[in-house]
């Protein structure tokens, strides 16, 4: 056991992991739209999602001991932050454009590079200041200017400030690697749950559809079997958030992109055209640079 936890907290490691985990989360857009084709519209997909989650990570709780409420000062805006992050992404793949809500969602690097200069006091470097340029250039392809008029819906709101929600989340995150792991994941499913419940009590994510017994029964497989895989993917974006650094993971998290904008693109029927493909490389540019524009040089050899 202690081996275990010592290669968990090993970088390598912890960055393979979160690039699998990317992958799979863009996958994510395939049960959700199945569930809304059997009538779970808005952001019930998610509750049934989050909900399976929620009953598969307490028997996980159980076999390890966990200790929820030792930590729940720390767990509560871990749980809320990141929540609120992947509740409005999962929702906004109904509202709008798979490839939107991919490409609206990874505007983190430039989140978390904003966040770095207003809260840690970290300067404005030429890397900062291209990775700002190339992600804001992405975000106006992407949404489109025309008069100066952005134009954007629900699903695109929710998208962009998930994102948002997702790099502060990350901070805390970063600084709450002494708390068992699965205490996250549950923390992040509990707070999943809260924030898409929230949506529908106040008809945030409304539709106008009204979700029948019939589609809760048909949507019931995906619901379970994306719970089953949600819960692993969980793990493998929240731990390696715990021992990399808040750009590093928005960087790796990328993956998603690769994975979400290529299969919609294939599969999804959403439009994808040269804004889609400029913006998706324009805010891959601005990961890249925010990351490698600050690597720590390599320490000079003495002989």
């Amino acid at each position: 056991m202690p081996a275990l936890q010592e290669i968990a907290r090993q970088p390598g490691f912890a960055a393979l992991g979160l690039v699998v985990g990317g992958g799979l989360w863009g996958l994510l857009w395939v049960p959700i739209r199945a569930m809304e084709q059997t009538g779970l519209t808005g952001a019930w997909p998610g509750i049934a999602i989050y909900a399976c989650a929620i009953a598969l990570m307490i028997p996980i709780l159980i076999r390890v001991k966990a200790r929820v409420m030792a930590h729940i000062w720390v767990l509560i805006p871990c749980g809320l932050l990141t929540g609120c992050a992947f509740s409005l992404y999962t929702t906004s793949l109904v509202l709008t454009d798979v490839v939107r809500s991919v490409l609206l969602f990874y505007l983190t690097p430039v989140w978390s590079t904003l966040l770095g200069i207003v809260f840690l006091g970290e300067r404005l470097t030429p890397a900062r200041t291209a990775a700002l340029t190339l992600g804001l250039c992405g975000l106006l392809v992407i949404l489109g200017v025309g008069a100066l008029r952005i134009t954007m819906n629900a699903g695109d709101l929710m998208a962009l400030f998930s994102g948002i929600s997702w790099a502060i989340g990350t901070l805390f995150l970063f600084r709450a690697g002494n708390v068992a792991i699965s205490e996250q994941v549950f923390a992040f499913i509990c707070g999943a749950f809260l924030v898409t419940g929230l949506t529908l009590a106040t008809g945030v994510a409304a539709t106008g559809i009204a979700v029948t017994g019939a589609s809760v029964v048909a949507a019931a497989p995906w619901g379970l079997i994306t719970g089953l895989v949600l819960v692993p993917t969980l793990f493998m974006t929240i731990w390696p958030a715990t021992v990399l650094s808040p750009a590093r993971v928005g960087l790796l998290l990328m993956s998603e992109i690769i994975v979400g904008v290529v299969t919609a693109a294939i599969w999804s029927g959403d439009v994808f055209g040269w804004r889609e493909a400029v913006g998706s490389l324009l805010i891959v540019s601005a990961g890249a640079v925010e990351v490698l524009g600050h690597r720590q040089p390599k320490p000079q050899s003495l002989t």
